[in-house]
């Protein structure tokens, strides 16, 4: 299975399991931290990018993109977001300085801009603002935008937690999570100006609390945010829109082992087993024991007829990873499909006790509960499921499960 960063739907209309896919390993920058996002933010490089990153890239392969990627796109004031800026923002930074007054404008409660959590896609700045929503890269990238419009330094971190995962169209994704820290101004308004630094995240400040913060450089940011996009485009099947933004994300951070990942990821799908190899062995050179690496690379060596090779690979998987994220799961929907849902129902009760997991999860728990019989144990588990969707459209397709089954009883 390939992983990739990113999420599987599953159908709520129906009890029955969906057919087993393989996938691809993949990571993205911004899930929420529970989730989001992330050990996918990749590890401490243990070998220099390489020299001239151009070497990993194989344009030929693939037709021109849709949209070209523009990394200054992502911090882009529009016209909307400037009047913002030069109306309520303004007037209250006189009142309690421009980081707060940032903060409130964007986050606190009882505002008259609303800015909500939405993991289905990453967008820029001017994107975020115009839909009020985005998953947590958009809303570091448009608190950004806005800061450094104010004169505000900007610095960036990922909270060292436990891994999230999830998965979509046939990839098994490791999500980051990124938040975003606002220095003192360089430019003050007339009054209060403060002195220390304001830190903004976008989940619940007990979930971080104790976490080792691992700084990110703006880089390396802009890098996930292209990473991000695509794989967006990788899991919406547009595979020719996914290198181009794999192969910028490269160029903005060649030390981001999760771009070269997703090069890799790409390239097989292609049918280019060869550079995907390249690609992973680079990515690697950054992260030897990136789990979501040695997956996909086994299965490169495999596509290449490299057997003994790949069993080695995997042989460094296991002992590195003795329980692969959804391993429970994937057993439990095995069992299902045989009508034996007592054991599926033990697969995915042991697949939510790991520290951080899909909703799905609670989904199917809450199916197996109610085929054995326990109604109430299985509304629980969907209303857990409505409560970690990370998009509305999850949201709301767990819910109408739910409402379904308060209805039958």
């Amino acid at each position: 299975m390939l992983l990739f960063d990113t999420l599987t739907l599953r159908a709520l209309t129906s009890s029955a399991p969906p057919p087993r896919r393989p996938g691809f390993r993949l990571a993205a920058a911004v899930a929420a931290v529970a989730a989001t996002a992330a050990a996918l933010l990749g590890g401490c490089a243990s070998a220099p990018p390489p020299t001239d990153p151009r070497t990993l890239f194989d344009d030929g392969l693939f037709r021109a993109p849709a949209v070209r990627p523009d990394a200054a796109a992502m911090f882009a004031l529009d016209a909307a977001m400037q009047r913002y800026l030069e109306g309520p923002i303004a007037r209250k930074a006189n009142q309690v300085g421009a980081q707060r007054a940032l903060f409130d404008a964007l986050y606190a409660g009882g505002t008259e801009l609303r800015v909500d959590f939405d993991a289905s896609a990453t967008r820029t700045a001017a994107e975020t603002f115009a839909a009020r929503s985005g998953n947590c890269l958009s809303l570091v990238v448009m608190t950004a935008a806005f800061a450094k419009a104010l004169g505000m330094t900007v610095s960036y971190q990922s909270p060292v937690a436990e891994e999230v995962w999830s998965r979509r169209s046939g990839f098994t994704i490791r999500n980051g999570h990124v938040n975003v820290t606002l220095g003192p101004r360089r430019i003050v308004f007339p009054q209060r100006t403060p002195t220390s630094e304001l830190m903004i995240d976008f989940v619940p400040s007990e979930q971080l609390r104790g976490l080792h913060m691992r700084p990110v450089t703006e880089a390396t940011l802009v890098a996930m945010y292209m990473n991000n996009r695509a794989v967006e485009a990788l899991t919406s099947d547009r595979l020719d829109d996914a290198y181009w933004w794999a192969r910028e994300a490269v160029l903005q951070d060649a030390g981001f082992s999760g771009a070269l990942n997703t090069l890799g990821v790409v390239y097989l799908r292609r049918e280019a087993p060869m550079q995907a190899e390249r690609a992973l062995r680079q990515a690697l050179a950054q992260d030897g024991r990136n789990t979501l690496v040695l997956a996909n690379l086994a299965q490169t060596l495999e596509r290449r007829g490299r057997r003994d090779d790949a069993s080695l690979v995997r042989q460094q998987l296991a002992a590195l990873e003795p329980n692969p994220a959804y391993e429970f799961f994937d057993r439990g929907l095995a069992a299902a499909r045989d009508g034996d849902w007592a054991l599926a129902q033990q697969m995915f009760a042991r697949e939510a006790a790991r520290p951080n997991y899909d909703p799905e999860v609670n989904h199917w728990l809450g199916v197996a509960e109610y085929r054995l019989g326990h109604a109430g144990e299985a509304r629980r588990q969907l209303e857990q499921a409505v409560q970690g969707g990370a998009t509305p459209a999850d949201r709301a397709r767990y819910a109408a499960k739910l409402e379904w089954l308060r209805n039958l009883h």
